[in-house]
């Protein structure tokens, strides 16, 4: 019953747009003769209208149906449909001209009529899409006739006097697919009264009827001149020297601005109002966005079973966002925190309803739940993120780095072993390279029971490690503790002030680690790393973020020196002693090749270092901890 109303449906509304394009053609035609003759057909002519106007309604509709201008949506009419609509009507004209050329050669008939009905077909019928599109999109809600009356003035106007007027930095493809989405929906709150761009190209053109109207640095000047209210940065690849510049300028104009992410933040590569946000440390970091090679990583993700342990921390949640990007099969999310690991599920069903979500609460300590994880689900790929991080709070329970990070990777490389995965991908961290602290030597162990695997030969499987410096914005991270700080009104807590790390955003460590598990050969263990440009001063960072706070360093808010914290290092390092850089094709990415640990001498000094663990002996630990990794330096208690 309900097909045979939407059948009755489709029926009419076919019928009124072919009744409608009837009296339009005729209009058309009608029209040509009256433009030709200036208003003043003469007699002779008349008759050959009448004969004329069954050729033009044959051949018109008939072309219009096949070619398919009465399957379309015309609510969502677009440019593509106005070029389909000038393809009909010039085919029909031309077999048009065709069959009055073979039957009268054109005797007693205008020529330069074929040519003005051509035209005034187009635009009539083009005009009528485009006047559906106006109702269906703008008329059609349940609103007063008022209010329908002021929808339809702004859209005439192009201004909303109820709205904030909104100054666009950036008049390239993200700053028109912004002005688009704003346009369409007259419920967001902006009304676009201009584009600035330092491009010298762009500056006095218009886009979709907006000026260009100048360079970056007057943005004070025109804001005011416009009487702008707020301000939104829509240069996603902008960088972080361009951002820096950016920011100060809005500073200068006093109003409120936003920004537009950067592409590796979108996961699915659309620009859109819903992902304007504040200005952030992020922005700043100052390295270009990583190029992914997604038909490589497809090739190993899309129908296959992906297994990510601590999928609900920082690291592992948006690792999960992005390998659903490439389609799996299924993904496991193996995750022992109870809440984030709902709240990842919840994100991940909503977002990618295709793909079959398993969440899986366990611990990577207790080896009978990832077998039985292994045995259900098969995973051909594993990405292994679970660890614990926070470095002053290991160097007083070392026992539960050595517990997590070490016995929970030895099991699952040896679940990974038994089922035979195809792909391991270990995340490491840069506090691995001559570790100063627990977190850092149990991280390094870690690598070497992964490199270890490449002496069993037993196993036609790829292992890798991935490194990275400090993620902002991770749980954990020094960004979010300052910006607590200056929420309170600081101060602002730095522990020295020459110590410096390198950072990266959470989407560029997720990137990194989907572009090594597609690198990773069956050869060799390699350790893939993020060219982290240069390294940035924490005592810079606290600066950066409370300006974008609104606040002046060391005048609204004061920044505290309070000393370096057991186990941390002036610098971090990314490349260990006896690692050579190998090369690679991808530019921003530099493969390591370190050497393959003798396996059954490591698991034997694991097993005496789990033992340890187990007795909670934070001194005995860390002396294991430098007999297996020499380089570690730890200050004896």
């Amino acid at each position: 019953m309900l097909g045979l109303m939407r059948n009755r449906a489709v029926n009419r509304n076919l019928l009124f747009i072919m009744g409608t394009d009837v009296l339009l053609i005729v209009t058309a035609l009608l029209s040509a003769y009256l433009v030709r003759f200036d208003f003043d057909i003469p007699g002779r002519f008349r008759p050959l209208i009448l004969r004329t106007i069954p050729l033009a309604l044959g051949v018109k509709v008939v072309v219009f149906y096949y070619m398919g201008l009465y399957r379309g949506m015309w609510r969502y009419t677009s440019i593509a449909d106005l070029f389909s609509i000038i393809k009909a009507a010039s085919l029909s004209t031309l077999l048009i001209i065709g069959f009055l050329l073979l039957s009268t050669r054109f005797v007693g008939f205008s020529r330069s009529v074929v040519i003005v009905d051509w035209c005034f077909t187009i635009i009539l019928i083009s005009s009528f899409r485009l006047l559906i599109r106006i109702v269906f999109v703008h008329l059609t809600e349940k609103k007063s006739l008022a209010d329908t009356i002021r929808k339809v003035w702004i859209l005439l106007k192009g201004k909303n006097p109820g709205k904030n007027n909104l100054l666009i930095i950036g008049a390239g493809d993200c700053g028109e697919k912004i002005y688009r989405e704003i346009r369409d929906n007259l419920d967001l709150k902006y009304n676009i009264v201009g584009f600035i761009d330092d491009d010298r190209n762009k500056i006095g053109k218009k886009i979709h009827g907006i000026s260009v109207l100048g360079p970056i640095d007057n943005i004070a000047y025109i804001a005011q001149k416009l009487e702008a209210q707020e301000l939104l940065i829509a240069i996603s690849s902008a960088t972080s020297r361009q951002m820096r510049s950016i920011v100060a300028s809005c500073k200068q104009s006093g109003l409120p601005f936003k920004t537009v992410p950067g592409m590796g933040e979108l996961i699915n590569g659309r620009v859109t109002v819903n992902a304007i946000r504040e200005v952030d440390y992020r922005d700043l970091l100052g390295r270009d966005v990583v190029e992914l090679d997604e038909n490589e990583i497809g090739a190993y993700l899309e129908g296959r079973v992906v297994l990510v342990t601590g999928a609900g921390g920082s690291i592992g949640s948006e690792l999960c966002r992005q390998i659903c990007r490439f389609r799996p099969e299924k993904i496991v999310l193996f995750e022992k925190a109870e809440s984030p690991l709902f709240y990842i599920e919840l994100e991940l069903k909503n977002k990618f309803q295709n793909i079959h979500i398993v969440p899986l609460l366990s611990d990577i300590q207790n080896r009978c739940h990832l077998e039985k994880a292994f045995d259900d689900y098969q995973p051909a790929v594993v990405f292994h993120a679970a660890a614990y991080k926070h470095v002053p709070m290991l160097e007083i329970q070392p026992w539960r780095a050595i517990e997590n990070n070490i016995l929970g990777t030895c099991n699952v490389i040896d679940a990974a072993q038994r089922f035979k995965v195809d792909r391991f991908v270990f995340v490491s961290t840069d506090k691995a390279v001559r570790p100063a602290n627990v977190m850092g030597a149990s991280k390094r162990v870690a690598e070497m029971l992964v490199q270890g695997c490449c002496n069993n030969d037993s196993v036609d499987s790829r292992y890798m490690v991935v490194r990275f410096g400090n993620v902002v914005g991770s749980i954990g991270s020094v960004v979010p503790l300052f910006k607590e700080q200056i929420k309170n009104g600081g101060p602002v807590t730095v522990t020295h002030p020459e110590v410096t790390r390198f950072f990266m955003t959470i989407p560029e460590a997720c990137q990194l680690i989907l572009q090594a598990g597609a690198m990773g050969g069956r050869d060799s263990v390699y350790t893939y790393l993020l060219d982290m440009g240069t390294p940035v001063k924490i005592v810079d960072m606290a600066r950066d973020l409370i300006r974008l706070s609104g606040f002046e360093p060391d005048v609204d808010i004061k920044i505290e020196f309070v000393g370096l914290r057991s186990g941390e290092k002036l610098y971090e390092e990314l490349i260990t002693e006896g690692e050579g850089i190998v090369p690679t094709d991808h530019d921003q990415i530099l493969v390591l090749k370190g050497e393959c640990f003798p396996r059954k001498e490591l698991y034997n000094k694991v097993a005496a270092l789990i033992q340890c663990a187990r007795a909670q002996d934070g001194d005995i630990i860390k002396n294991v901890l430098r007999d297996i990794i020499p380089e570690y330096k730890h200050k004896k208690n």
